[in-house]
């Protein structure tokens, strides 16, 4: 997926705008380059970088030259990479959602009884980001998945769940700015028909994605509370669509995460 401009701040619509008197462009415009790097560009020259980013030559390596001071990012010859350090930013994450571990027990249990992956995912801008996963031993996708991936929402069970759970205004501004892309010939490209999807989502309480991102993928999603009340995420079970019909994605799936989700709301304060 191609790296989103820090300054359009899609990473936090309802936060600071980019002219705002106390946004640290410097700060935005770091983690833009660590972004950069993904599984598709896990090692880029610095023009390379430059152009991932939408910067000039010297100002990436000025970004490049501090992350690899602090300690963020190696070098070697012409080339740059995320250094393990890097790792403590997601680890920052996870130990200050202490419900981590309760929800990868429940999505374990969900592999154990179904045979297939399951996950958890959290909105950022336009796209889903993997939280948390428990992966079957049969590969569905062409990717490899794993926590901190970023996929479409628009694409995805997860992320067309907790489209569906925004606010009218919020998934307005985030409608506004998506472009649909193509990934199958069952890919819903209309913003119309988008929003349809998202309505039926949002009254039946669950999304069911047939082959939209990849041929044969099949996903159920439903979102998922805490004992609050408070939206955590959505979790979702990945199928292959020549294994599990819809049938058994409705009638024995949905069921499972819907029980799940009252699991895990009664443990998570």
């Amino acid at each position: 997926m191609s790296v989103v401009p820090a300054e359009h701040s899609e990473d936090n619509p309802a936060g600071l705008a980019p002219d705002h008197r106390d946004f640290v462009t410097a700060l935005a415009t770091g983690l833009q380059v660590i972004r950069a790097f993904d599984s598709d560009h896990p090692r880029m020259t610095l023009s390379e970088v430059a152009t991932r980013t939408g910067m000039n030559r010297a100002k990436a390596r000025r970004f490049l030259l501090t992350l690899h001071g602090l300690g963020y990012v190696r070098r070697q010859d012409r080339y740059f990479e995320l250094a393990p350090k890097t790792l403590q930013l997601g680890y920052a994450f996870l130990s200050a959602n202490s419900y981590q571990p309760v929800i990868r027990q429940h999505l374990e249990r969900i592999t154990e009884l179904t045979g297939e992956s399951s996950s958890m995912g959290v909105l950022q801008g336009s796209d889903v980001i993997y939280v948390a996963r428990s992966a079957a031993p049969h590969r569905l996708m062409t990717i490899a998945l794993s926590i901190g991936t970023h996929l479409p929402a628009a694409v995805t069970s997860m992320g067309r769940m907790l489209l569906a759970m925004l606010e009218p205004a919020e998934l307005d501004a985030v409608l506004a700015e998506l472009k649909l892309e193509t990934y199958t010939p069952r890919t819903v490209t209309d913003i119309g028909e988008l929003r349809a999807h998202l309505d039926k989502a949002r009254e039946q309480g669950f999304c069911v994605v047939d082959q939209e991102l990849e041929s044969g993928l099949r996903s159920l999603a439903v979102p998922v509370h805490n004992m609050h009340g408070a939206l955590l995420g959505a979790i979702n079970i990945s199928t292959n669509a020549a294994r599990v019909d819809r049938k058994t994605l409705n009638q024995r799936f949905l069921p499972l995460l819907q029980d799940t989700c009252k699991e895990i709301a009664s443990q998570v304060s």
